[in-house]
């Protein structure tokens, strides 16, 4: 497991998917995961609209020299973690934008078995979590990569919401130790699928 490449990346405006994120880093450390790039997905919002909302504009000073993802960290990756909070039940246009200019490692099969997990979160526990990371998981069947969502595999799963398609949370939500917990059971599957893969 330690030679695979993880890759984490991640888009949140106030700091909840930033924390799942690097709860998703320690965990994968925690399994002897050396490689792991840790990126977050470009702001695309104007820095003056930022400035209206005084959380998101303190998350945004406080991350902003975290590098920005590229299709390089798609190409290099044997397993990719995606965590981003839900916009009426898909993902936000900072991610579609990175998710919108992978055609040419689509076209040359450079996506094809990636394996890939999400986690993600709304403004209220059926703000659309669910619908979300379905929206992902089928731009990943284009891909062609291998979804690798925790189903109902650990008792965990039922503990912290009974969520099958990826680990979410309320915004604003302290992690607790259930959640690290389902977060670190999540990271782990997905990297036994991709060692498996990547025999």
């Amino acid at each position: 497991m330690e030679n695979l490449k993880l890759a984490i990346i991640y888009y949140s405006s106030t700091g909840t998917n930033y924390n799942l994120s690097r709860e998703a880093e320690t965990a994968a450390k925690n399994l002897g995961v050396e490689n792991i790039r840790f990126r977050r997905f470009e702001e695309t919002v104007p820095e003056n609209v930022i400035k209206q909302n005084e959380d998101w504009y303190e998350h945004y000073k406080a991350t902003k020299d975290i590098e920005t993802a590229t299709v390089n960290d798609l190409n290099w990756a044997d397993a990719i973690i995606f965590s981003f909070p839900t916009r009426y039940g898909d993902a936000p246009s900072q991610v579609k934008s990175l998710i919108d200019s992978t055609g040419g490692l689509w076209q040359n099969g450079k996506l094809v078995n990636k394996v890939v997990s999400g986690m993600t979160s709304a403004g209220n526990p059926h703000g659309g979590q669910e619908g979300t990371l379905l929206s992902l998981y089928k731009t990943m069947m284009h891909w062609g990569a291998i979804v690798a969502a925790p189903g109902y595999a650990d008792p965990i799963i039922f503990e912290v919401g009974g969520n099958p398609y990826g680990f979410s949370v309320v915004g604003g939500t302290d992690l607790t130790g259930k959640h690290k917990q389902a977060i670190s059971f999540q990271v782990k599957r997905t990297l036994e699928i991709a060692e498996k893969i990547n025999k």
